[in-house]
C-alpha cells in the first residue's frame, strides 16, 4: 500500500549527482512560481540572470536569479502537482543551494465565508495524494512548520488573512462530494495539489518552506463557482507578498 512506502533504514539508489554533478551553492532562497503570468512578470520587469535547468525527457525547465530591494533570490516555474512539485524543489536545492523556499498559487475554497478577499496560510494539510508517504511517516495530516513565522509576517503587513487546515489532491476531477463534505468536517477551508508533498520533501531534506495561497473557485456539496480562478492564479500581489517576505526568512 502506498502508506508503506516511507523507508528511512535503507539508502535511495538513484542520486542527483548522476544527472547534474556536484551540489551547487549559488543562493539561499527562492520562490516557487506557479502561474506563466507570474514569471513573465518577472523576466519582464527585474534583472534575471539564468543560473541553472531542471532537466526532463518533455524539456528543461529554467531557473533565475535575481534581487529585490537588495535581497538575492532564485525562481522558476514549477510543475503542478505534489509528485512533480517537490521533486523540482528537491532538485532546485541541489542545483542552486537554496534551502528557504517560498510557495504562492491559489487553491479552491471549501468555506467561502471564511475565505473571501483573505490569503489562506495553511496550518496542517491532508495528505490526498502519494509523493508525501515517501518522504515522511504514513498520517492523515502533517504538520505545516512555519505558518506561524508567516503569520506575524502578514499581520506585520496588514494583509487580510485566515489560517486552517487544506487537503491537497493528486486529483482535481475526482474531488467529489463526498470527500468535499469529509474534509470540510475535519475543518479543511481549501483544496489544493501541491503542498502535501513539497512540505514533506522540505522536512525530509531539511529545508524550509513559506506556503500561502489564494482562493479562486469555490467547491461545496451542492454547487461550483469558477469564476474567481483565473484571477487568483495569476494575482501578482502575491508575488509581491513573497519578494517582501524574503526579507524575513
Amino acid at each position: 500500500m502506498i502508506i508503506d512506502s516511507y523507508d528511512k533504514d535503507t539508502e535511495p539508489v538513484i542520486s542527483l549527482k548522476d544527472f547534474y554533478g556536484e551540489k551547487k551553492y549559488l543562493v539561499d532562497k527562492c520562490l516557487i512560481i506557479l502561474s506563466n503570468n507570474i514569471l513573465d512578470h518577472l523576466l519582464d520587469h527585474f534583472d534575471c540572470q539564468e543560473i541553472a535547468h531542471i532537466g526532463s525527457t518533455s524539456g528543461s525547465r529554467s531557473v533565475y536569479k535575481s534581487t529585490f530591494e537588495g535581497q538575492e533570490f532564485a525562481f522558476y516555474l514549477t510543475m503542478m502537482g505534489s509528485a512533480l512539485a517537490s521533486t523540482d524543489c528537491v532538485e532546485v536545492n541541489w542545483l542552486t543551494g537554496a534551502n528557504k523556499f517560498i510557495m504562492f498559487g491559489s487553491c479552491g475554497s471549501l468555506d467561502k465565508e471564511q475565505t473571501f478577499g483573505k490569503y489562506i496560510i495553511p496550518t496542517e494539510v491532508y495528505r490526498g495524494e502519494g509523493a508525501s508517504y515517501y518522504y515522511a511517516a504514513p498520517s492523515d495530516y502533517l504538520a505545516i512548520k512555519n505558518h506561524d513565522k508567516l503569520e506575524r509576517f502578514f499581520i506585520s503587513e496588514n494583509v487580510p488573512h485566515t489560517k486552517g487546515k487544506v487537503w491537497t489532491t493528486d486529483v482535481m476531477l475526482r474531488e467529489t462530494r463526498g470527500l468535499v463534505s469529509k474534509r470540510k468536517s475535519e475543518g479543511c477551508i481549501a483544496v489544493e495539489m501541491e503542498l502535501a508533498g513539497v512540505q514533506a520533501a522540505c522536512d525530509f531534506y531539511g529545508l524550509e518552506l513559506y506556503n500561502f495561497l489564494e482562493a479562486g473557485d469555490v467547491l461545496n456539496e451542492a454547487s461550483y463557482e469558477v469564476e474567481g480562478l483565473h484571477s487568483a492564479n495569476h494575482d501578482l500581489g502575491k508575488l509581491y507578498l513573497a519578494l517582501k517576505l524574503l526579507k524575513e526568512i
